[in-house]
């Protein structure tokens, strides 16, 4: 079962470079408004959200519990937003594969320390050194991506 899981994750990550890439697009199409366009993004993805919502129901009993939660649990949606705005800012600037890349790395990072302190209510997942190597071994592998270019007019053939 966990393959299945590891192939949505990997769909999801696809979905991330595809709105990224539309965005931009949709962004550019309306005169470079970025704010414009990650606001019809989010309106639009509220909306399918809600839907689906409707559809499976129970979800007026799972609003009515938002208030009784702690309050950095709440700004999960503002985090979203404030990603979704620099994805669309950033793209055309940086360029995709240095933009994920880079957000991949501050993920990667992240998702180490919140796993190893089972910080903000989640699951302790110590950190192993073998999944520390790994994890250096991805940043390398990203900064080889994003900088190979110029570290290989360093060694010319």
């Amino acid at each position: 079962m966990n393959s299945v899981y590891y192939l949505l994750a990997i769909f999801a990550g696809l979905g991330i470079t595809l709105q990224t890439t539309l965005n931009g697009q949709l962004a550019k199409g309306i005169g470079g408004d970025s704010v414009a366009a990650a606001l019809f993004s989010f309106t639009a993805g509220a909306v399918c959200l809600g839907l689906f919502s409707l559809m499976r129901g129970g979800i007026v009993t799972s609003l009515a519990a938002i208030p009784a939660q702690p309050w950095w649990s709440l700004i999960g949606g503002v985090l979203g937003a404030s990603a979704l705005l620099s994805y669309v800012v950033l793209a055309p600037k940086i360029g995709l594969s240095a933009l994920l890349g880079l957000a991949i790395a501050g993920q990667i990072t992240s998702s180490l320390f919140i796993d190893h302190f089972g910080l903000m209510g989640a699951a302790e997942r110590p950190v192993s050194l073998i999944k520390l190597c790994g994890s250096i071994v991805m940043l390398v592998g990203l900064a080889i991506a994003l900088f190979g270019d110029r570290l290989s007019a360093l060694f010319p053939s």
